[in-house]
């Protein structure tokens, strides 16, 4: 196919089209996580380009995570690099201790990480993501991090109170809204406590249910309300919770609530071969820089589950 050299993929393939997409508007990063992910490429050129976002602290900026722009470290950009190298095996060694003492220098009185610290001020970021001096712990940054540190077998002082409150935040969840309870996911499926992890995620599939957090059938997709502050049309499915079908969210949803999600996100991939961003679009390069990002996650999703994409 033009654009992608010898492709070993059907022409047509949804493959094929996001390779050709990938190719023509991607970072480096994306590029080299595609060829890793898809054309059985090594991991090492992966890791050379996520090493470009790296900081002194040992924290990752350099709008990494493209709605926040600027080079400072920042705990979103150092939790993307982490599912980064979690996703190509090599979440260990001395660059985890390097995050991990980022981690521990930017943590709130609590040992939890802001969604946003301060240093982000004077740089442009999303108006959905608040700069203020003093920020509050977030289960959405933390989760995500400690639950993939613990997955990898990961330890450092800092995990410790970190994991005490992201239990706390996820036992206290009542009302939600989808991004938390992804995070809150993302710490489940790596907790050591197996049997709370269960009992947790079992309340918290019950809630996503109740208050209508996840689109059951995409037919009826009206019939879900997008949660409040978010963009129109910013729905969320099974899929979005459940990535991988070793997730505990997977048993929130019944095997045919779960083909109706993965047929829309199939049918989702756009003309020029790419996944649109779900999110409020708020300057052009933060659109172009996040569809690359969400069409390899679309395609890893799909694959995982069995989806044939080739």
């Amino acid at each position: 196919m033009a654009g992608s050299g010898a492709s070993p993929h059907s022409p047509d393939s949804p493959l094929a089209r996001a390779e050709h997409f990938i190719w023509l508007t991607a970072r480096v990063l994306e590029q080299r996580r595609f060829a890793h992910h898809f054309l059985g490429k090594d991991a090492d050129a992966v890791e050379a380009a996520l090493s470009a976002y790296e900081g002194e602290d040992g924290g990752y900026g350099h709008a990494l995570e493209p709605d926040l722009r600027g080079p400072v470290s920042q705990p979103l950009h150092t939790a993307h690099a982490l599912r980064v190298l979690d996703s190509i095996g090599r979440l260990g060694g001395r660059r985890v201790e390097r995050v991990c003492r980022y981690l521990t220098e930017v943590s709130t009185k609590d040992g939890a990480l802001p969604a946003l610290h301060p240093s982000q001020g004077g740089y442009p970021a999303a108006p959905f993501i608040s700069v203020v001096d003093d920020p509050p712990s977030a289960l959405l940054t933390t989760g995500p991090v400690v639950g993939l540190m613990h997955r990898n077998r990961v330890w450092h002082a800092w995990l410790f109170r970190a994991t005490d409150f992201c239990w706390a935040a996820v036992d206290a969840l009542e009302t939600s809204h989808p991004y938390e309870v992804e995070a809150a996911v993302a710490f489940l499926d790596g907790a050591p406590d197996r049997s709370r992890a269960e009992a947790a995620a079992d309340r918290l599939g019950r809630l996503v249910r109740e208050q209508g957090l996840a689109v059951l059938d995409p037919a009826r997709i009206a019939d879900f309300p997008v949660s409040d502050g978010y963009a129109p049309g910013e729905h969320h499915f099974p899929h979005d919770y459940a990535r991988v079908p070793e997730s505990l969210a997977r048993r929130w949803f019944t095997d045919e609530e779960m083909k109706r999600s993965l047929d829309h996100l199939q049918a989702a991939q756009q003309e020029d071969g790419g996944w649109p961003i779900p999110w409020r679009a708020w300057a052009p390069g933060t659109s172009l820089e996040g569809r690359p990002i969400v069409t390899i996650e679309a395609l890893r999703t799909l694959r995982a589950h069995g989806r044939v994409i080739g």
